[in-house]
């Protein structure tokens, strides 16, 4: 894999003139475009459409559906005709809700005529580390949450995993090259870290295993972002 199909910039805003913008600049930059919670409450599937334009780049469409099987089965058909290359779920959510979200995206995109998106299960937030899980009521260290979640998501079927970079040797280890590891907490070396908890250069994380780094403000804050981008990839090479 080329280093620059490695990078999904998460294009976090609610505007779509702003995204488009932001978007189009980094086209031949970046590997693909992360689009959220924030501007998809925003904006909606017709925004989705818009912001992507004509670029060709892969979406990654970052909803992290969870709620009863059948609900999140219906999210994920209503999801499809956008195309994304990527969409994920919460692993938490249970094995019932991940093979029907499976079963879904197979489905509708056959319908659609589209290919199926690779679903990613989210296993623990990059913005957790241990004290907070345990306030939740989770036992056990983070890394050992991962290891639970994300063998569910394989046995449901899953394509992969949304994990931090401190988990991705481990996860790499126990499911071997096609299981997909998406990876954000990457921070440039001298980079702010923000709410991240659970952090890694993305060199580091690349060697650590990881297919794709999800990398947001370095990139899109940066006084020019396609070029920070660049510099990104250029130090994966």
């Amino acid at each position: 894999m080329l280093p620059a199909h490695r990078i999904f910039a998460a294009v976090d805003t609610t505007g779509t003139e702003e995204a488009s913008a932001l978007i189009g600049s980094l086209a031949g930059s970046v590997g693909g475009i992360k689009l959220g919670l924030e501007f998809f409450v925003a904006r909606g599937p017709d925004g989705i459409r818009a912001a992507m334009g004509g670029t060709g780049l892969p979406l990654f469409l970052d909803l992290k559906l969870h709620d009863i099987p059948n609900t999140v089965a219906g999210a994920v058909r209503a999801a499809v005709p956008l195309a994304p290359a990527f969409l994920t779920l919460h692993a938490s959510g249970g094995l019932a809700m991940m093979r029907a979200a499976r079963d879904a995206a197979q489905d509708a995109a056959a319908r659609a005529g589209v290919a199926p998106p690779r679903l990613l299960a989210v296993t623990v937030l990059t913005s957790l580390d241990d004290a907070d899980l345990g306030r939740v009521g989770q036992a056990g260290p983070a890394a050992d949450q991962v290891v639970r979640l994300a063998a569910l998501a394989a046995e449901a079927g899953i394509d992969g995993i949304v994990c931090s970079p401190a988990e991705v040797a481990e996860q790499r280890r126990r499911h071997g090259p096609g299981f997909v590891l998406m990876v954000p907490g990457i921070r440039p070396a001298g980079s702010d870290v923000g709410d991240q908890k659970r952090v890694m250069t993305p060199r580091e994380a690349v060697e650590a295993g990881a297919d794709y780094l999800v990398i947001g403000r370095p990139i899109t804050q940066a006084a020019d972002p396609a070029a920070a981008a660049r510099a990104i990839v250029g130090s994966l090479s």
